[in-house]
């Protein structure tokens, strides 16, 4: 599953921010000891929310899609964001281009205007078009601009996870502003069908021994009771590692292997998790489940979608994903049974250390100013902005965030959140839950709580919020990932390096045809070894090189 996918879902369940993956001793970010030789200029240009007056013209170039929802009249060109930045800051924010992002049209066009150096005053990028622009010299230095004008709500955001903002320095300067990504939620949580574990009468996995016995009790005992061998054990899809739902990342950390992350190696250098000798175990145990009949005979050609058609149909009980599944797909399963009992177990692991769940990247998207831009502050101003609507003093979420349903907090084009946003909704919830005073909810809270209100009153179209910030809610399985420091963040967040972009896709394709070969029984478990040796000869040793040089500039 992509990011674009992911974030998809995300806004599915009202705009998901981050929460925070390291622990707060962590060093700050690096501050450069030279930033931007310009002067903040006139005083509302430091003050975080000052209006400029005159007002200034600004420019932005937007990329929207099928999620986006208008009414009443507005547009991405004119609505309630940009009216506030016009009103409350005196910026007058212009889209150079609007462009319906289909099959990567999105990305393919700010390529292009990247290239033809036709770029507008504000440009949200990934992390590629961020290192192109720093590498072309278009991106304006905001190292003493974010010292002066960001606010201590803003601050208190981006640098609760200290990777969040390393994430977005480059030679020892702030070049952009990042957008937090929810680290944790990358995590993986294992999921069960809990009416079926008291079919074949076997208790809650605390083990991975459990996680064996399950999916074979799942693959051979009739689980559903409806006499039918139409059943499988442990689900993965075709992509294997990655995607969300059904992949093998959560078992293969309880494996302590973490494919397509980077690590520490014992000797305290970066190394490439899907080539350590862990995944070679993971690998021999996936295939021994597929020769038992608890995998999938197809699942190689079963992407993430007939995943789901599969957990809705009631042929799969088991599998590791990610946080949200319950909105895609394991809603749907509750639809079609009402009593489906999934569940969210913290990860299992195979001996007597305890399993690290897998954290990635704490920044998405960045926000880049032009470099010679006269107002290279007012990005920042309008991330300001921004938190303070949202989350701060003078809030007002039912204009800024959810209106009617409709997600108007995409509209604003610079955006952040919170790191502890779900973790509040899910103690907010659950406190209100107890005593059933609803005064400290605000209205995307207010949600949930009747979600979870209605479920219990017999709808089932209420499980997912149940499911997600309820009592055994898999938000809980992340705080306690958080609190009792059971994860392994990802210890390469920057740029990609020179080579990575020349060899990431053949080194991945690599991966997932030995990967699956392996699985299958198409090629012995030893085979493993040749392919680690292929994948450092086709670029992953310089790669791995790069990496570390990059993790050497950035302690």
């Amino acid at each position: 599953m992509g990011n674009k996918l992911k974030w998809g879902i995300a806004s599915l369940i009202c705009c998901l921010a981050v929460t925070a993956a390291c622990s707060n001793n962590e060093p700050a970010a690096p501050k450069a000891a030279s930033g931007n030789g310009k002067e903040a200029g006139k005083t509302e240009s430091a003050d975080p929310l000052g209006k400029y007056d005159p007002p200034i013209e600004m420019t932005t170039w937007r990329v929207v899609n099928s999620s986006f929802k208008f009414t009443n009249g507005e547009t991405i060109n004119d609505n309630v964001w940009y009216r506030a930045y016009k009103d409350l800051l005196g910026i007058n924010l212009k889209n150079i281009w609007t462009v319906n992002d289909t099959n990567g049209s999105g990305d393919q066009k700010i390529n292009v205007s990247i290239a033809s150096n036709d770029i507008p005053d504000v440009m949200e990028v990934n992390p590629t078009q961020f290192k192109q622009l720093v590498d072309a010299d278009l991106a304006e230095d905001l190292t003493k601009i974010y010292e002066q004008t960001a606010s201590p709500l803003l601050k208190s955001i981006v640098e609760m996870d200290p990777n969040t903002l390393k994430a977005a320095f480059l030679n020892g300067k702030l070049m952009a502003m990042p957008n937090p990504y929810p680290a944790i939620e990358h995590a993986r949580v294992l999921w069960v069908r809990a009416d079926w574990l008291k079919n074949v009468n076997l208790p809650a996995p605390k083990t991975m021994q459990d996680v064996y016995a399950i999916s074979k009790a799942f693959a051979t005992m009739d689980p559903d009771k409806n006499g039918k061998n139409d059943t499988f054990g442990l689900a993965v899809n075709k992509d294997i590692t990655t995607g969300g739902i059904a992949d093998i990342q959560g078992f293969a950390n309880g494996f302590h292997a973490y494919p397509d992350y980077w690590i520490k190696d014992s000797s305290g250098k970066l190394a490439f998790g899907s080539i350590q000798p862990e995944m070679k175990n993971v690998l021999a145990k996936l295939n021994e489940l597929y020769k038992n009949g608890e995998i999938d005979k197809e699942f190689g050609v079963k992407d993430t979608t007939q995943i789901g058609k599969d957990a809705a149909a009631g042929k799969i009980g088991l599998e590791f994903g990610q946080w949200w599944n319950p909105t895609l797909p394991l809603q749907s399963v509750v639809d079609n049974d009402p009593k489906a009992d999934w569940k969210a177990y913290p990860l299992v692991s195979v001996d007597d250390k305890p399993a690290l769940a897998a954290t990635g990247n704490p920044s998405g998207n960045f926000y880049v100013a032009k470099k010679g831009s006269k107002h290279p502050e007012a990005v920042i101003k309008m991330m300001n902005l921004y938190v303070e609507k949202l989350y701060g003093k003078t809030q007002e979420p039912t204009k800024y965030q959810l209106n009617d349903g409709i997600e108007v907090f995409k509209y604003g084009a610079v955006r952040g959140g919170p790191p502890t946003k779900n973790l509040n909704i899910m103690e907010k919830v659950g406190e209100a839950l107890k005593t059933k005073d609803t005064s400290q909810l605000n209205d995307e809270m207010k949600s949930f709580y009747e979600s979870i209100l209605k479920f219990r009153a017999g709808d089932p179209k209420g499980w997912t919020g149940e499911a997600l910030y309820g009592p055994e809610g898999s938000t809980r399985i992340l705080d306690k990932y958080m609190k009792e420091k059971l994860t392994m963040p990802t210890a390469f967040f920057g740029p990609p390096t020179k080579s990575q972009a020349k060899v990431q896709q053949t080194l991945k394709k690599l991966q997932l045809e030995k990967f699956t070969k392996i699985i299958l029984g198409q090629d012995p478990v030893d085979s493993f070894d040749k392919f680690v040796d292929d994948w450092k000869k086709l670029g992953g040793d310089q790669w791995t090189q790069e990496v570390n040089e990059w993790a050497q500039a950035n302690k």
